[in-house]
């Protein structure tokens, strides 16, 4: 069972003789995101454990000891190894499984995958994900800064995403079939949309979206259909 307040049954890992993998995360978390569309890309059930986030659950003593850094995801393999970074996630399970693949098998293509990817994953999320907004708000004493702040970063960095996909072919960022790129940029626009973001102006990104959410591991993933959904 959910190891708190589960609001359904887990579903197990199909890896016979063994521990299912457990993932830890948050139904809002977009870096838990990332790593649920890509287990459903790669075919993997694995259990799932929720940490409210806004009350500090990640912060307990019990989770620190896991997961040093306090942040979610961290992917609890059967062994009981513990994989953190949700980029690292993604790369392990890349590396484990590697059909259907994340990356294209042209070089030069996949450098310009993962630098979409980074570009999210890396210098725009971190600037707004909930530690920065909180300490904005408690820099500022006012929640509209906060948001403010939010709405602006993520304006600005898809922005430049909807620049790195020009000349790309669709329907998906990088041509006829999902990629790491996918995989990081439809969380990124999920949180955008929380914050008000004007996304009328980036007609590469949202086309992508559209392809990435016709598949049930994009759609099967979204932070309205887990079971610590609020």
């Amino acid at each position: 069972m959910i190891d708190r307040q589960a609001r359904q049954p887990m579903v197990r890992a199909t890896k016979a003789g063994g521990l299912a993998m457990k993932l830890h995360g948050f139904f809002r978390s977009s870096a838990s995101y990332r790593v649920r569309i890509g287990l459903g890309l790669k075919g993997i059930k694995v259990d799932h454990t929720f940490y409210v986030l806004r009350k500090g659950e990640q912060r307990s003593e019990s989770y620190l000891a896991m997961n040093p850094q306090g942040l979610v995801p961290s992917l609890e393999l059967d062994d009981g190894s513990i994989l953190t970074q949700s980029l690292a996630i993604l790369d392990y399970l890349e590396e484990t499984h590697p059909e259907p693949s994340f990356l294209p098998k042209d070089p030069v293509r996949r450098a310009k995958v993962r630098a979409f990817a980074l570009a999210i994953a890396c210098d725009l999320h971190p600037v707004q994900n909930l530690k920065v907004l909180f300490a904005v708000k408690g820099l500022t004493g006012s929640e509209q800064a906060m948001n403010d702040w939010a709405r602006r970063v993520n304006q600005e960095g898809l922005e430049a995403c909807e620049a790195l996909l020009a000349g790309e072919k669709g329907p998906f960022c990088f041509g006829d079939r999902p990629t790491l790129a996918d995989i990081v940029l439809v969380p990124q626009l999920a949180n955008a949309r929380r914050f008000g973001a004007d996304l009328s102006k980036l007609p590469r990104l949202m086309q992508a979206e559209t392809a990435c959410l016709a598949l049930p591991a994009f759609a099967d993933a979204a932070p309205e259909k887990q079971p610590d959904a609020e």
